[in-house]
């Protein structure tokens, strides 16, 4: 199972990420409040890079035009380009990294809906590396706000597709999660936060908390 923990804004806090064992951190360039900029994303890759066992570095964007997208992940070092927002498929052919495409399940959603979605992906995608993630979504946000999308929904379509599953997760439920949705991989951003900022026990006791589900499918 794979761990991405998105949201990261601090080197310290990608550094214990990192040594805790996660496989992606996820750096928010888009409006947020764990929104940095391109200076200090590059600053967070340089200083992973150092590290061994290095983990990927995924920048997360929403609806920005592909080429600031393709020049900043080029210039920070990024190794994946997360898409947020409305991004359509022919967009996301455009982007040079590879490409982890976000969808977002709101209740009761019909997982028909999200296999045709992710089916079009399939196509359009095809000969590019890619994933795909499944966060909720508020009329107010794209994803981080700590709200579950809709897990039977989402257990239907990890059966056919590299879904990340996101949204309202932590050490709490993570293990619930994955038992039920049995996703590719599974992130997490405020739910391994204390008063809106990261917390390196956080992260370790989510990480146990998945290696533990795991260890017992």
């Amino acid at each position: 199972m794979k761990i991405k923990v998105c949201g990261i804004k601090e080197k310290t806090h990608a550094l214990g990420a990192v040594a805790a064992g996660v496989d992606f951190i996820g750096l928010v360039l888009a409006q947020s409040p764990r929104q940095i900029s391109a200076a200090q994303a590059r600053e967070i890759v340089e200083v992973i890079k150092d590290q061994p066992g290095r983990c990927e570095v995924v920048g997360v964007f929403v609806n920005m035009p592909v080429p600031a997208v393709n020049r900043i992940a080029r210039d920070c070092g990024l190794d994946w380009v997360q898409l947020s927002g409305d991004e359509t498929w022919a967009y996301c052919q455009q982007i040079e990294m590879p490409v982890i495409k976000a969808a977002h399940a709101y209740p009761e959603q019909d997982p028909a809906e999200l296999a045709a979605y992710f089916t079009s992906g399939d196509i359009a995608l095809a000969g590019k590396k890619y994933l795909y993630l499944l966060d909720s979504r508020t009329p107010q946000a794209y994803g981080g706000t700590g709200l579950t999308c809709d897990w039977s929904a989402a257990a239907e379509v990890a059966r056919h597709f590299p879904v990340i599953l996101a949204g309202g997760l932590g050490p709490e439920n993570v293990a619930e999660a994955i038992r039920v949705v049995a996703p590719w991989g599974v992130d997490v951003s405020s739910g391994v936060e204390v008063n809106g900022i990261k917390s390196i026990a956080r992260i370790k006791a989510f990480i146990e908390a998945v290696r533990s589900a795991d260890d017992s499918r």
